[in-house]
Order: structure tokens, then C-alpha cells, then sequence
């Protein structure tokens, strides 16, 4: 099956259905659990290749769930964090065979763990509204710099969201709207690097349909947590991200 053994693909097609439930149910966190555990037992190109499409096509339902006129809302708003990332995305995904992973991990990991961790013992950061556009321009260049090699760029996105205070239905839309428009440099730039081709893109095409039917059953639960519930989820989320880029980066060391 797409040169992987049945038991690749099963389990693949497995992981990409849970990482649309936690991505219907908190916005967030679908390529990082697919690159997670396909990194484990995928090639690191194929593992990158595959959850390209599944996270383009989610991410326009996500971005669209309110409608067009606030999707483009969003981007306004939110105008200086996109171009970083676009920029920064398109520079480095050149580097994706260069530069050491589990560096980028470490660099990645512990500032997104020592922030959820702060915030879940009661210690909360807000962002006076005067800095806002250089906490924007900051967080978009990490993003678009560890997007364009790993894939994942949402963390600092839902770091900025949460500092700020968005509401939980705005917070899901901008990240739906910047994760789309990430997914778009991130293919358009995969493309030409080659990690997406005629051999990956089939089987990264297929994994849209459990990224699909997982997603929807996640918006049902998210449509039932009142704001509280949704911080705190999305705060545990952060942690266990945090957790598993450091283990990432540590296993490159070891």
C-alpha cells in the first residue's frame, strides 16, 4: 500500500483520524501528533510528505466554519503573524535536510512547556495591547522558521492567542486561517523541494479522508466546552506537545 506495509498504513491511518478529533476538538495539534508518531515509523521525508494534505484540507473547513467574511477578518487581524510565517516558512523548508532536528526540537519544546506550565499553575501572561503587533512579527518568525523544516508552526500561533485572551471560537478561526495559509507555503515549497512527489502525494491525498471523519467528531465535543474547559484542554495540549519535542530532541542526542 503506497510502498508501506499493511501494518504502516493501518496504524498511519489510525493516527491521522486521532489527530483530526484533537484538531476538530481544540483547533490545533494535528501535525504534530501525525509527525510524532510517523516519525517513528516512516522515512523523516515521507513522515513530513504525508501529513501535508491531510492538514491543507482541514484546515480550510477550520478556517471557513464561520464563513468567508470571517476567515478574512482573521487575516486582518491578524496580518503581521501570517506574513512572518509565510516568509520564514518559504525561506527554510530549503534547510529541511540541513539543519539538525533534534536542536530545533529542544529550542521549540522547552519555551512552549515552561509557558503552559505557568499558565496552568495560575500564573497568567497576558500581552499589554501596545506590544502586540512585535509579539505578533516574533512569534511568526519562529513559527514560519520551524514550520519550513519540521512542519509544525501552530505552537507559537496558540502561545500569541492565549497571551492575548482571544475568544475560543475566534481563537479556533485564526488558527484554522493562519495553519491554512502555513499548509499552503508549506506544500507550495515541498513541492519544489521534492519531498512531496508523485510517490508521497498519493498516500498523503488518502489520509484526508480519516483526517476528515476525525475532525467532525472533534467539533462536536468542542461545541460542548464552555471557555474554561477549552483553555485548560488547550493548555494540557501545549504541555504534551512541549513534553514530546523535548523526547524528540533528546532521542537525536542519544
Amino acid at each position: 500500500m503506497f510502498g508501506l506495509d499493511p501494518w504502516q498504513f493501518w496504524t498511519i491511518f489510525a493516527v491521522t483520524a486521532f489527530a483530526g478529533f484533537v484538531k476538530g476538538a481544540i483547533g490545533f495539534a494535528m501535525p504534530l501528533v501525525m509527525a510524532s508518531a510517523f516519525a517513528s515509523i516512516l522515512p523523516p521525508q515521507v513522515a513530513l510528505a504525508a501529513l501535508i494534505l491531510p492538514v491543507l484540507t482541514t484546515n480550510v473547513h477550520q478556517s471557513l466554519r464561520q464563513g468567508p467574511a470571517a476567515a478574512i477578518q482573521s487575516i486582518r487581524n491578524f496580518r503581521w503573524h501570517i506574513g512572518m510565517v509565510l516568509v520564514f516558512l518559504m525561506l527554510s523548508a530549503g534547510l529541511a535536510r540541513q539543519i539538525p532536528q533534534g536542536l530545533m526540537y529542544a529550542l521549540l519544546g522547552l519555551p512552549i512547556l515552561a509557558f503552559a506550565l505557568w499558565q496552568l499553575a495560575g500564573r497568567p501572561m497576558t500581552l499589554p495591547i501596545h506590544h502586540r503587533r512585535r509579539a505578533e512579527i516574533a512569534t511568526g518568525i519562529v513559527g514560519g522558521l520551524y514550520g519550513g523544516v519540521s512542519g509544525i508552526w501552530g505552537p507559537p500561533l496558540v502561545v500569541l492567542l492565549l497571551s492575548l485572551g482571544v475568544p475560543k471560537q475566534e481563537q479556533v478561526r485564526v488558527q484554522g486561517v493562519v495553519f491554512l495559509l502555513g499548509a499552503a507555503g508549506l506544500t507550495a515549497a515541498h513541492l519544489a523541494s521534492g519531498i512531496l512527489n508523485a510517490q508521497t502525494i498519493p498516500l498523503s491525498a488518502v489520509l484526508c479522508i480519516p483526517a476528515f471523519a476525525g475532525m467532525l467528531a472533534g467539533f462536536a465535543l468542542q461545541d460542548r466546552m464552555d471557555v474554561a474547559q477549552f483553555r485548560r484542554w488547550t493548555l494540557i495540549l501545549l504541555v504534551i506537545t512541549g513534553l514530546n519535542l523535548v523526547r524528540r530532541a533528546l532521542s537525536d542526542w542519544i
